[in-house]
Formats: C-alpha cells, structure tokens, sequence
C-alpha cells in the first residue's frame, strides 16, 4: 500500500480497540512503526487520543478488517476515495516568509537591487516575499532601517533557494534587448584616435615659421642684444 489513511495515530487506536489485527498489520496499514503501535496498546503514547473508524469514512471495509483477523499474513488495503477533489489553483501572491524571517527581507532586498539590477520588482517579491512598496523604499533609501540595514544574500537568509535565484536571474537576462548595456563612457576606437594624432603632427609639420623671429628671441633671452647697423659719420 502506497498511501496512508487520515489520521495514523488515532485510526491506530481505533483497530487496536476494536479489531484482532496484529501489530504489524496495523503499523502497515497506518504506515507507522510496530514499536509505535505496541507502545499505543500499552498506554505509553496517543495517550488522549480519539480513535478514528476507517469505516465511517470510508478507508477501510469491514470484509477487509475480517480477512486481516483470519489471516495474520494479510495486508489491509486502503479504499480508494470515490470523491474527486479539484486539482487546487496556484497561490497567487508574495512567497509566505515565517515571522522570525521578515526583518531580513529588507537586507535582502537590498542585495538584489546592487547585485542583479535586470530583476523586476516582480522577480523579487517572488523570491523574497515582499511587497513593490518595501522595494521602493529600499531602493529610494526611505525605509525607516535604512542607515542598519545591510546587503546579505537571501540565500543565505533561507529566503529562497541557489536555483529559483539563477531562474530569476536568467529569465530576466533573456528578456533584456541585446543591445542594453549598464551605461557609463566608453573608449574611442583606436581608429580614430590615430586620425587625430596623426592630423596634429601634419599640421605641426607644415606650420610656418618666421626663422629671423626665433633666432632673434632666442637672442634676447641669452642677454646679448642684436646688433646694430653703424651710424655713418
């Protein structure tokens, strides 16, 4: 039998106040340990506990119940339930954070804004159950905690797991354009900067130069004037 019934415990108590099965034929049934079940019969555990009939509800038959007393090899098979339950919608919403987990999720936050940037608001209050509005406040540094607070990986805060983060992470990669980039400057191509190098040595090289201008400055500055023409008599 794959399956266990409602309640182990207290069908346990139940078939061992009111049938003959063995030990092991109700820990097999209720898939509990035989230890468990002599200790139930002994009055050592379940002490308080209502039995519940797996007939009422509809998990065991009392033909079943009569095979397993004649017969202590037998196994009892659980019912199948004639009752189709409807497959449960998906949660719509915020991962549930526990209470003693809820003031990590601002550092968290945090740690995701400076090092996965691409990530929506949306990613991130999947995987770490918050609300768009504790993410703007992080963000615009208005969150009452903000001058305490400090990036730490919600991995490590148990927030979430190593691979719904790199699901994250790669599902917003993908969906970022291919030409995005972070910003900031970027170099000119070296083209280029050798055109302008080599444009200002050809306009270097073929300035033109009053030679008479220069020699004479240069005589200037050694302290030596330039000669003069003598005055004729």
């Amino acid at each position: 039998m794959s399956n266990a019934p409602l309640m182990p415990k207290a069908t346990a108590v139940w078939l061992l106040d009111n049938t003959a099965l063995t030990f092991d034929q109700v820990a097999d049934f209720t898939k509990m340990h035989p230890l468990e079940i002599q200790a139930i019969a002994d009055g050592d555990a379940a002490q308080g506990i209502k039995g519940m009939d797996p007939i009422s509800n509809g998990q065991l038959t009392r033909e079943e119940i009569e095979k397993g007393e004649k017969d202590a090899d037998y196994r009892l098979h659980l019912q199948e339930s004639k009752v189709v339950l409807p497959p449960q919608p998906k949660r719509k919403g915020p991962r549930y954070t526990p209470v003693s987990r809820r003031h990590e999720r601002p550092s968290a936050i945090l740690w995701l804004l400076r090092n996965h940037p691409e990530l929506k608001d949306a990613q991130i209050m999947r995987l770490v159950g918050t609300t768009k509005t504790t993410i703007a406040s992080v963000r615009d540094r208005t969150h009452w905690n903000t001058a305490a607070l400090t990036p730490i990986d919600p991995v490590t805060l148990g927030l979430c797991s190593q691979i719904e983060l790199d699901f994250e992470v790669q599902r917003a990669a993908k969906e970022m354009p291919a030409d995005a980039t972070y910003g900031g400057a970027t170099l000119l191509p070296a083209s280029e900067t050798t055109k302008k190098e080599s444009e200002y040595e050809s306009s270097d090289s073929t300035g033109d130069f009053d030679v008479d201008a220069v020699f004479a400055k240069l005589k200037t500055l050694g302290g030596k004037k330039p000669e003069t023409e003598e005055e004729e008599p």
